[in-house]
C-alpha cells in the first residue's frame, strides 16, 4: 500500500498503525474530563483519586501502542536480486520536492522532540507548589527524564537498524502521545515515572532522524542539511516551549505543557505519509520493491553495477567497520560524555559559583547572557564550516574550544591567572564549544557508520551524551559536586582525549559518498529489472 507516495507496507499493517494511533489518542482523551473538571481549582489534581475513565484510558494506550507496533514493525523479508542492474542511493541526485518535504517533517519532529525536555524548566515551579515538594525532590524530574532519554537512545537506535528508521520514529511518536497523560497524574511520583517514559519515548527520535536524513540526502547537500535540521530543532524546540508556556500556563496551569504531547504527537502521525523509509535500509534488508519506489521519489535511477563500483563517490573505500571505527567510536563516546558533563553539570553549576563569589543573581545572569551573545555568531560560522570546509576539523575545533574553556575555568577556579577574574571569556568558549559539539557530533556520527549499524551508532552517541548528564546530576543530587576548578580538570581529561582520538582516527566525510563508508561498497544491492 502506498500512502503519500511512499510504501507503507500491506493494507493490514497500515490499518493497524492508524487504528493503534487512534486508540492511543482516545486513551489520552479519557484523561481530559478529570483535568477540565478541576478548572475551578486552578487545574490542581494533587491527591485526587483516578476515576474509571482514566484507568480505562491507560489500558487503551497500552493496546494502541501494541497495535501501532504491529503495523510498523513487519517481519524483515529478504528479497533476491539478479545483478543485472543496481539502483544507486541518490548520492548525486539534485534536490527534489521529496528532499524538502523530508527536511520539513524531520524539522517538525525535532522541534517537538526537543520541546519536551525544554518544558521541564517551565513546569517545575507549578509542580513544586501543587505537590508541596522541595528542590531535591523536583530535581528527580530532570534526572528521571535523562534516564529515559539515555535508555531511549539505545533502544530506538537498535530498533532503527532492525525494523527501519521510519518505523522507529513513528512508534516513538505514538508512545509520545501516550505520555500526555502525565498532565493528569494526581501524585508527584506518577509524574516522575511518566517523565521517564516520556524521555524513553522521545529519546531516540533525534539520532534516528539524523540517520534517516544522512541516508537520503545527496552527498553535496548532506552536511548543511543535517546541521540545519538539527539547528531548527534545537532553536524551535526551546522557542516553542517558552512561547506555549507564556501563552497557556497562565490559563491552564503547568499541566497543559504535558497535555501538549497529544496535539504535537498527532502532527507527526498526520505527516507520516511524507516520511519515507530509508532506501539504503530497504536495500540492506532486501525489501527491493519498496526501495524502488522510495528511490524513484528521490531521483535515483538504475545503473550498471560496474559504474557504481568504479565511481562510488571518487574516494577509496574506508577500512572495515570494526577496525576502521573502533578509534572513532571511542573518540565520539568520550566527546559525548564530556558534552553531557559540561552542559548538564558545569554550565549549571557556574551561576551558583558566581553568586558564591559575591556577584548578584542578576549580574551572574547578565554575565552568562553576554557570553552567549559572543558565542552565537561563532557557532553560525562553525556550522557553515562543517558543511562547506571540513566535517572532521570543524568538530575538532569545537572540542578544542570546549577544552580551552575548561582550562580557563580551571585556572580561574584555582586562582592562578588574575586576568581570568572576568569569567566571560572561559564561559564564552564553553558555550561556543558545547553548542558546536552537540550540533555536529550526531551528524558526524551518522556519516561515519555503515547502514547496518548507523541507527545503533547514533543512538549510542546520543545516549552517552545523556549519561554524561546523569553523572553530573547524580553528583548534584548526592551533594558531591567538587570545587569548580577541580570539576573543570576532571571534565577536561576525557574532552582532551577525545580531541586527540578524533584528530588521529576521525574520517573526513565532507563530499564523501556514503557508499564508500560501507568498507567494501556493499550498500548498493542488485535489483532485478524484471521484479
Amino acid at each position: 500500500m502506498v500512502q503519500g507516495g511512499f510504501m507503507f507496507g500491506d493494507r493490514r499493517s497500515s490499518l493497524a498503525f492508524w487504528l493503534g494511533s487512534a486508540v492511543v489518542a482516545a486513551g489520552v482523551g479519557l484523561h481530559l474530563p478529570m483535568f477540565l473538571m478541576a478548572r475551578d481549582m486552578g487545574y490542581r489534581l494533587a491527591g485526587m483519586a483516578m476515576d474509571p475513565g482514566m484507568l480505562l484510558g491507560m489500558a487503551l494506550i497500552v493496546l494502541g501502542v501494541a497495535l501501532a507496533a504491529y503495523g510498523l514493525l513487519p517481519k524483515v523479508a529478504h528479497g533476491g536480486h539478479d545483478g543485472l542492474a543496481t539502483i544507486a542511493p541518490p548520492e548525486d541526485a539534485p534536490l527534489m520536492r521529496a528532499h524538502w518535504q523530508l527536511m520539513v517533517v524531520l524539522s517538525v519532529a525535532l522541534v517537538i522532540d526537543i520541546m519536551k525536555p525544554a518544558s521541564l524548566g517551565f513546569v517545575t515551579p507549578g509542580m513544586r507548589m501543587e505537590y508541596d515538594v522541595g528542590n531535591a525532590a523536583v530535581a528527580l524530574l530532570p534526572f528521571s527524564a535523562l534516564c529515559g532519554t539515555a535508555l531511549g537512545s539505545f533502544v530506538w537506535g537498535a530498533l532503527a537498524d532492525l525494523y527501519g528508521r521510519r518505523a522507529s520514529i513513528l512508534l516513538s511518536s505514538v508512545m509520545f502521545i501516550g505520555t500526555s497523560i502525565c498532565g493528569a497524574m494526581p501524585s508527584f511520583w506518577w509524574n516522575v515515572f511518566m517523565c521517564f517514559l516520556m524521555g524513553a519515548a522521545a529519546g531516540g527520535m533525534l539520532p534516528v532522524a539524523y540517520a534517516l536524513l544522512a541516508e537520503i540526502m545527496p552527498t553535496r547537500h548532506r552536511g548543511w542539511s543535517l546541521v540545519l535540521v538539527g539547528g531548527i530543532g534545537a532553536i524551535g524546540g526551546y522557542f516553542a516551549a517558552s512561547a506555549l508556556s507564556a501563552l497557556l500556563q497562565p490559563v491552564f496551569g503547568w499541566r497543559i505543557m504535558w497535555f501538549l504531547n497529544l496535539p504535537t504527537g498527532l502532527i507527526l502521525i498526520v505527516l507520516s505519509p511524507f516520511l519515507p523509509e530509508s532506501a539504503r535500509f530497504l536495500q540492506h534488508v532486501g525489501r527491493i520493491a519498496e526501495a524502488r519506489l522510495v528511490l524513484a521519489k528521490f531521483g535515483a535511477v538504475a545503473v550498471p553495477r560496474q559504474e557504481i563500483d568504479e565511481d562510488a563517490g571518487g574516494h577509496a573505500p574506508l577500512p572495515p567497520v570494526v577496525s576502521g571505527h573502533l578509534g572513532t567510536t571511542a573518540a565520539l563516546t568520550l566527546a559525548a560524555l564530556s558534552w553531557g558533563l559540561v552542559n548538564f553539570g558545569l554550565l549549571l553549576w557556574l551561576p551558583g559559583e558566581l553568586v558564591a563569589e559575591g556577584h548578584s543573581v542578576g549580574l551572574s545572569s547578565a554575565i552568562i547572557a553576554k557570553s552567549t551573545l559572543f558565542a552565537a555568531p561563532v557557532v553560525a560560522v562553525s556550522t557553515y564550516a562543517y558543511s562547506t570546509w571540513s566535517t572532521k576539523w570543524s568538530l575538532v575545533i569545537m572540542i578544542a574550544c570546549t577544552v580551552a574553556g575548561l582550562a580557563g575555568v580551571m585556572l580561574r577556579g584555582l586562582g592562578i591567572f588574575p586576568l581570568l577574574a572576568d569569567p566571560v571569556v572561559p564561559l564564552a568558549l564553553l558555550i561556543i564549544g558545547s553548542t558546536g559539539v552537540i550540533s555536529m557530533i550526531l551528524p558526524y556520527t551518522a556519516e561515519n557508520y555503515p547502514v547496518k549499524v548507523r541507527g545503533r551508532a547514533t543512538g549510542w552517541i546520543a545516549g552517552c551524551s545523556k549519561i554524561g548528564g546523569l553523572m553530573a546530576q547524580g553528583l548534584g543530587a548526592l551533594a558531591l559536586v567538587p570545587a569548580i576548578g577541580i570539576a573543570a580538570i576532571l571534565i577536561a581529561i576525557p574532552a582532551a582525549l577525545s580531541l586527540v582520538l578524533i584528530t588521529r582516527y576521525g574520517h573526513e566525510t565532507k563530499g564523501r559518498d556514503l557508499r564508500t563508508l560501507e568498507g567494501r561498497l556493499q550498500t548498493a544491492r542488485t535489483i532485478s529489472s524484471s521484479q
